[in-house]
């Protein structure tokens, strides 16, 4: 048996059979900047070719066709002026680990009321119950009025 050893070049597939092309997902990526204009113009022309969002979320809706912004889902980075500022902005690895025990409500209650309600008691300004004779703005609202005031925007901010 003679074997005769040559290198060639072929230019025909190597598998047999089709090839399913559905399950190659072309994603934004993929394609020119032409296409990508494309099919952002006409979608219809388009159809299976999905969008992929990456982790992007949407900033509005989809209602009947039109895509409709909503001005509370655009991120708004609000970034404070730190102009006279003395603090350096990075904390040093060396820094001092800060233990902080639970703030509970009788922590709120003596860093609120808790000096009022001793001054009224040293300066004889309680009623027989209990209650201040002059109550301040903060102990004459509803509970009602307090719990709105609790879960309004900023609330949280000292």
């Amino acid at each position: 048996m003679n074997h005769i050893l040559r290198r060639c070049i072929s230019t025909a597939s190597v598998d047999l059979g089709k090839h399913n092309f559905r399950k190659f997902l072309l994603y934004n990526k993929r394609g020119p900047r032409i296409f990508k204009q494309l099919r952002a113009a006409y979608p219809d022309l388009y159809p299976d070719m999905p969008i992929d969002k990456r982790g992007v979320r949407d900033t509005g809706v989809t209602q009947n066709g039109k895509y409709i912004e909503i001005a509370e889902k655009i991120p708004e980075i609000v970034v404070p002026n730190l102009e006279g500022c003395k603090l350096k902005p990075y904390v040093s690895y060396r820094a001092p680990d800060v233990v902080q025990s639970e703030f509970t409500s009788q922590d709120l209650f003596n860093a609120v009321y808790a000096q009022k309600v001793i001054d009224d008691f040293k300066g004889g300004k309680l009623n027989e119950d209990g209650s201040p004779k002059d109550p301040s703005e903060e102990e004459l609202i509803s509970a009602e009025d307090a719990w709105i005031r609790a879960r309004k925007t900023g609330s949280d901010i000292f």
